[in-house]
């Protein structure tokens, strides 16, 4: 049974490069919007008996890629397709993993369950933002995988930019796991930060002994968005000290003028994949997401 690979609106660039790895047709979609904000979703073919790939990132407008994606896939299912893998390599609401106050949704679970009802039958995520969630199987019923995007970064900051033995830094506790795997693949050493949150925009950074005095630097973490987080990094660096600084994320989600920020606190180059379509998607993935699906 062939794979054949759908995108949605959020991800058919990324879809093409996908089949292109897997030497895969792409199959025609219609998406458009009604004028009350329905969705409406119809996929070109012959679904009867496929394995069909459905590749939807959820960036800046997840509920109504999130209803996309439901859509696709429910239309799929009833559409006769025998298997439909979902890729989601932007998975929003992963932050809101527990209940931190009486009341609240735990986004996470709720968004996870619906993703399996519409019939998802396996998923694949690119580094996704787990902090209280060590293993993906707590979460899903269904096969699910976090793959991620970080050796693929290495190799282009390692191809692209001069850098004299760059050292690698996590912002804050929770990126040292990409920060270490980096440093693994650029043959160099890695640290982290201490950062306390004030708010949810304003984050405060403290820098530990660490030796940055005349030395380039890339900074890596899973997601910029506000790029609060990474532009207080980039001043603490330096002050320290620190020479070229480059920022590097899997996901440049890049709202409220993010770039601005980071290239204003002396950031030499900013750098993402294309999980998210941004003007700093320069790291590729489909061949990331086609080695782990073929």
């Amino acid at each position: 049974m062939s794979k054949v690979i759908i995108g949605g609106s959020s991800s058919y660039v990324l879809a093409v490069k996908l089949a292109r790895e897997l030497n895969a047709p792409l199959l025609d979609t219609g998406i458009k919007r009604f004028p009350d904000g329905e969705n409406y979703v119809r996929i070109d073919g012959n679904l009867e008996g496929i394995d069909a790939v459905v590749v939807q990132s959820m960036y800046l407008n997840p509920d109504e890629y999130l209803m996309e994606y439901f859509l696709m896939v429910e239309a799929l299912k009833d559409s006769g397709a025998k298997k439909v893998t979902g890729i989601i390599p932007y998975f929003a609401y992963a932050r809101q993993d527990k209940r931190f106050n009486p009341g609240e949704a735990i986004s996470l679970k709720t968004v996870s369950k619906l993703i399996e009802t519409v019939g998802t039958d396996q998923l694949f995520t690119v580094d996704m933002h787990l902090h209280r969630v060590d293993d993906m199987g707590k979460i899903f019923n269904i096969p699910a995988k976090n793959l991620t995007a970080i050796p693929a970064i290495a190799h282009y900051i390692g191809k692209n930019l001069t850098l004299e033995k760059p050292l690698i830094i996590g912002p804050d506790e929770e990126a040292e796991q990409w920060a270490r795997t980096a440093a693994e693949h650029l043959e160099t050493d890695y640290d982290v930060l201490e950062k306390k949150r004030l708010s949810s925009t304003e984050v405060e950074i403290t820098t530990r002994e660490l030796d940055v005095k005349n030395r380039d630097v890339v900074i890596i973490d899973d997601i910029i968005s506000t790029g609060g987080t990474i532009a207080k990094t980039i001043e603490a660096l330096k002050n320290k000290g620190a020479k070229k600084i480059v920022a590097a994320c899997s996901h440049p989600v890049l709202v409220d003028n993010a770039l601005k920020k980071i290239y204003t606190a002396g950031a030499y180059n900013v750098i993402g994949t294309t999980s998210i379509p941004s003007p700093i998607s320069v790291v590729e993935i489909a061949a990331t997401l086609a080695d782990a699906i073929k």
